[in-house]
């Protein structure tokens, strides 16, 4: 082990730092975050458990639901693996190369995520409206989730020893050897975390793939809703997208590996020196051009087009501000207690992995492959049959939010435990600091860059998050997302646009801060 880079791999007997009371409050916080997590699923067993054998075959064994499943599959087969390596590819050109204009181009490869999904999608069919299903679907789920990869792989590059890099080339690899051997494996961990969660956001995203006409189980189970309120069918397709989130997460955790790299002293720091394209410089340019013109540039040019067309009238701002507002306190509470509730899995994911580990971390994650209207169901059920004061308040809106979108906080705040040297943690204790308040100086601290990240990414989910918040929100409250779809719904699409425009540019400082921390990932 070298100076500059620390592997710990678990297996080879190295316990947590934290011991005792410490470690068992920190198990205890991550049990009860997993039990309130398995709410949902629960209540889809329930479901299935009171629906009787006959009922389960009738609904769930039936051609409709073969091709949902088909569907669903197919799209994540296709999404997952062009997602990663385009940005994988992007991030490379960006912080490895001398591309032209590198830093505006960063920047456009985060901003889609200031963009909610059935906004991409709203403007792609005022675009293009006879350009729908599958190609539409997987096309605009890449413009839109792709940041999830290259944010933390952009940033994984800059943190990376150039060292390692050196060693290899001194060896006699060539430029892609040393990729492939040297660098892609150090970046599997922000790959992985990135495509599990776009596929979590694939298997319950609804206004995208409805408005591309595109079939899916998330899209069939609101839509047995909203047309014939059929309870048990809805449910039911629930428990697939479970068995679908498990074989996901499954997946995700193999491929992962158990390695974890970690910098102790400054060698890491050194900056890298940028490949130069010669010949192919300009050439590179194709791919951030291409993708920020379709990510961006035909999605803002078809809002402005509906604002000019709209004009002064669709500007209601009796309703506008109140939205905004409304939005804004619980995307920043919902974000803040998102970020808290996966610290704990998010240290035991690093620190203690095992199959207690495992199976908490799959009661974290599975959550966020579920619909915001199976979450939203089971908890009305809750609430009303046991703790009916809870019932269609902020506070039962506020923690659907915090189940729905762990996956997102987990994911940011295990990569950044992950960077945070275990040996920082086993000196503080060596010094006499109690367990908790060592892990709290020292990763902790390490990882805040990467909990605020996962707090603007829980922020923004939350900002656009449409179906749970329809069902739980309390009378009188209207987001901007439930004026925007509801506006779309009817097809006044110029009514839709400022709403659409105002959740971008609420969103937009949220996005500022996820590049800004992934920029200061190397000062860490």
């Amino acid at each position: 082990m070298t100076a500059s880079t620390a592997s710990w791999r678990p297996g080879r007997g190295l316990r947590p730092p934290s011991g005792g009371g410490g470690y068992r409050l920190i198990v205890g916080a991550a049990v009860l975050t997993g039990l309130l997590s398995l709410l949902p699923l629960a209540f889809v067993l329930y479901v299935a458990t009171t629906s009787g054998w006959d009922t389960i075959m009738d609904l769930v064994f039936r051609p409709k639901v073969g091709m949902l499943l088909v569907n669903t599959v197919l799209l994540l087969v296709l999404v997952l693996p062009l997602s990663a390596a385009l940005a994988v590819a992007l991030a490379w050109l960006v912080e490895r190369t001398d591309l032209p204009f590198a830093r505006f181009w960063s920047w456009t490869a985060v901003a889609p995520l200031a963009l909610p999904a059935f906004v991409h999608s709203y403007a792609w069919s005022a675009f293009a409206p006879r350009f729908h299903g599958i190609g539409a679907a997987v096309l605009i789920s890449i413009l839109a989730y792709l940041p999830f990869v290259y944010l933390p792989v952009a940033a994984q590059l800059r943190r990376l020893d150039p060292a390692l890099e050196e060693t290899a080339q001194s060896m006699g690899k060539t430029p892609i050897g040393v990729f492939f051997l040297v660098v892609l494996p150090q970046l599997r961990l922000a790959i992985m975390g990135g495509t599990l969660l776009i596929g979590l956001h694939l298997l319950a995203e609804y206004g995208l793939f409805v408005l591309t006409r595109f079939d899916t189980f998330a899209t069939a189970i609101v839509d047995q809703f909203q047309s014939v309120y059929s309870g048990p069918s809805a449910n039911l397709l629930g428990g697939v997208l479970v068995l679908l989130c498990l074989v996901l997460l499954g997946l995700e955790t193999r491929w992962r590996g158990r390695e974890r790299y970690a910098r102790v002293g400054s060698g890491a720091a050194r900056p890298h020196r940028r490949r130069a394209l010669g010949q192919y410089r300009w050439i590179a340019l194709l791919l951030p051009v291409a993708f920020a013109s379709l990510a961006l540039l035909v999605p803002l040019t078809t809002l402005l087009r509906w604002l000019w067309a709209g004009g002064a009238a669709i500007w209601r701002f009796d309703y506008i501000l109140p939205s905004i507002g409304q939005t804004a306190l619980l995307a920043a509470t919902g974000a803040v207690l998102t970020t808290l509730a996966a610290l704990p899995m998010a240290w035991l994911s690093v620190r203690a992995p095992g199959k207690l580990q495992r199976a908490l971390e799959a009661s974290h994650a599975y959550v966020g492959a579920l619909p915001g209207v199976i979450i939203a169901l089971a908890l009305v059920t809750v609430t009303v049959r046991i703790a009916l004061p809870l019932y269609q308040t902020a506070a039962t809106l506020v923690f659907a939010y915090v189940l729905m979108f762990l996956p997102r906080a987990l994911v940011g705040l295990r990569t950044s435990i992950a960077q945070a040297p275990i040996e920082l943690e086993r000196a503080a204790a060596s010094l006499g600091r109690p367990p908790l308040n060592a892990i709290w100086h020292t990763t902790i601290r390490l990882a805040a860059p990467g909990a605020l990240a996962s707090a603007a990414l829980a922020a923004l989910g939350i900002t656009t998050e449409l179906t749970a918040t329809l069902m739980l929100a309390p009378n009188g409250t209207r987001t901007l997302a439930m004026r925007f779809w509801s506006y779309t719904s009817e097809l006044d699409f110029a009514s839709a646009a400022p709403y659409a425009l105002l959740m971008i540019v609420l969103s937009i400082p949220l996005v500022v801060l996820l590049q800004l921390q992934s920029d200061r990932v190397d000062q860490i």
